[in-house]
């Protein structure tokens, strides 16, 4: 089963909007600052571009969790910013592995956020089936296409008489005068 673009849509807003809000909530919760606005801006276009890239048909809670893994850490680089003070303070020059509470925040947002995007994911598709399948029985059933039946013609070949077998009429019409 594929997704139409409107549902494509609704499904890329809520998975990028949960994944950004839990993104920089923990980051706060382990030990940094709110991402800035332009900052959470461009995450969350990234995450969006990324979520409508692949919410075209329905994943598997593997799938979705590897995705967000991706994108927590993509969404950890982005808030930590290029800010000197912040880098010398929270430790983000060597990448996400080096603060343990920053990694566990993360990983916890990704948890929840895979916990609940899969099953959100499981629920509606097995909605879409459900209406679908009722959607289908709805439909009048197609009565077999009769086509109308070509008519027979009989025709009968009458033999000309013998006599009329040769003779010539040269009778036409008026000349002109």
């Amino acid at each position: 089963m594929r997704a139409q673009l409107s549902l494509r849509l609704a499904r890329t807003a809520a998975f990028s909007a949960v994944c950004v809000t839990l993104a920089a909530l923990a980051h706060v919760a382990g030990g940094g600052s709110g991402p800035e606005p332009w900052a959470a801006g461009l995450g969350l276009a990234a995450v969006a571009g990324l979520g409508l890239a692949l919410c075209g048909r329905e994943r598997s809670p593997a799938t979705i969790n590897g995705v967000l893994v991706v994108a927590q850490f993509g969404l950890h680089e982005l808030f930590a910013g290029d800010d000197t003070a912040y880098v010398s303070v929270h430790g983000h020059g060597e990448g996400l592995a080096v603060d343990a509470g920053m990694l566990l925040a993360h990983l916890t947002a990704t948890l929840i956020t895979g916990v609940w995007l899969a099953r959100g994911e499981a629920a509606l598709w097995s909605v879409l089936r459900r209406l679908g399948r009722r959607l289908m029985l709805l439909l009048p059933v197609a009565a077999p296409v009769v086509r109308p039946c070509v008519p027979v013609v009989h025709t009968r070949v009458v033999p000309l008489q013998p006599g009329f077998r040769h003779c010539l009429a040269r009778r036409g019409p008026p000349l002109p005068a």
